[in-house]
């Protein structure tokens, strides 16, 4: 059997709708997925590198790894009114090349940050640094994501939601685009399918049977916060919307690219449907 090596952020949401395969109640036919937990812009690197099988990635990463990567249509997740949160000390004035913490530089909220502050001074760290360096003052401000979100020192306030950025950008009420997840395309195809269709399976049976994961997430001492807000941030991040990319998804998706390759990120516009596993070729053959 086939060893898969699956790579996944630490974050509340990311182990939630992975672990289904890693206590058994999913699997897939003819491989053992590995897991392995990092920070995403380590992911993000990683990615570049072809280090992993099948990727967790900020969606600001596809563009440049698209010729190597397939985008999968699970385990996604976006912002529907929140996301990433611009921090300060509380009182303190930004100027306009203030000092910015940002979790790395393919995240998603990295992108969005340089297209409105493209003067500020930005410093890369890893996400769960960031907090600290605003309270001492190494930096101006900082870019909170993952479930820091909900927990930041009563010294910070927001300055700037990064869903309003991304409304002003996009110009409409489109959902937030954060990160997703990618499968190495030298796979076979039969093969690729098959891992998609069990990590389509695992979000699924993770979101249906929340109430009997999540406390077992806890309990093993697996989630960085408490149950209370591992609820609240799965509710965010983890949920129906979570399962299976939707057509407003996809649309939210070609407008990052967009905002990307208009502010001259990306060398080439994409559209995301042009970059899945073909998983209609499994019905194509069975008939």
């Amino acid at each position: 059997m086939k060893t898969i090596s699956v790579a996944h952020s630490p974050d509340a949401d990311d182990i939630f709708m992975y672990y289904a395969i890693k206590f058994g109640w999913v699997t897939a036919k003819d491989a053992k997925f590995e897991n392995i937990a990092d920070d995403i812009e380590t992911l993000n690197q990683a990615t570049l590198k072809g280090v992993y099988d099948i990727c967790a990635i900020s969606f600001a990463l596809y563009p440049f790894v698209k010729e190597e990567y397939a985008l999968l249509k699970t385990a996604v997740s976006f912002g529907q009114g929140y996301g990433p949160k611009l921090i300060k000390k509380k009182g303190a004035k930004l100027k306009r090349n203030f000092k910015v913490a940002l979790s790395g530089e393919f995240t998603t909220n990295a992108l969005l940050f340089k297209i409105a502050y493209p003067e500020a001074k930005i410093s890369y760290m890893n996400f769960l640094d960031i907090e600290k360096a605003v309270l001492e003052g190494s930096v101006d401000a900082g870019v909170l994501i993952h479930e820091s979100i909900l927990t930041y020192d009563k010294d910070l306030e927001v300055e700037k939601e990064m869903w309003d950025v991304w409304v002003e950008l996009s110009g409409g009420d489109l959902p937030l685009p954060l990160g997703g997840m990618c499968l190495r395309r030298s796979i076979p195809l039969h093969s690729a399918i098959d891992y998609e269709n069990t990590l389509i399976k695992a979000v699924d049976v993770a979101n249906k049977n929340r109430k009997v994961l999540a406390p077992m997430l806890l309990e093993k001492g697996l989630i960085r916060v408490d149950a209370p807000t591992l609820d609240t941030y799965l509710d965010l991040y983890a949920n129906d919307d979570s399962i299976m990319l939707s057509e407003i998804q996809y649309k939210a998706l070609d407008k990052l690219f967009e905002l990307g390759f208009k502010h001259g990120f990306y060398e080439n516009l994409i559209k995301a449907k042009d970059f899945l596993i073909p998983s209609e070729y499994e019905e194509l053959r069975n008939k």
